[in-house]
């Protein structure tokens, strides 16, 4: 029974915040404020995340020569402008198609320098 009432109480807050949302003047501009916070947050605790695992594997890094690391660096960059552009991309076919072959473009080239390093050893 404690599991049920949680999930009433959960339930509850919900549509608290969805009313005030609703029934505040201004509510729905606190609401976009809150979302671009959590979506910042989000985005500096993956760039957090990127720069801990990059310390770890610097010197494998290092190792791939400096084609191969321009290779992956570049995918990176455009995977990362790709999914940034997702919204707009995704406004009409053509941009769909683009952005499917982008983020297949750069899967290929990444998974290429893994085969190809993993070949040689």
């Amino acid at each position: 029974m404690v599991g049920m009432a949680a999930t009433i109480r959960n339930v509850a807050i919900v549509l608290a915040i969805a009313a005030v949302v609703a029934i505040v003047p201004g509510g729905g501009t606190a609401a976009g404020l809150v979302g671009a916070a959590i979506s910042l947050a989000f985005l500096a605790s993956a760039g957090w995340v990127a720069s801990i695992v990059y310390r770890q594997h610097r010197e494998s890094i290092y190792l791939l020569g400096d084609r191969r690391r321009a290779v992956v660096y570049f995918a990176l960059a455009v995977l990362i402008v790709t999914l940034t552009a997702t919204g707009r991309m995704w406004l009409s076919a053509v941009g769909e198609i683009a952005w499917l072959v982008l983020l297949g473009a750069c899967v290929y080239a990444i998974a290429g320098v893994v085969w190809s390093v993993r070949r040689e050893r």
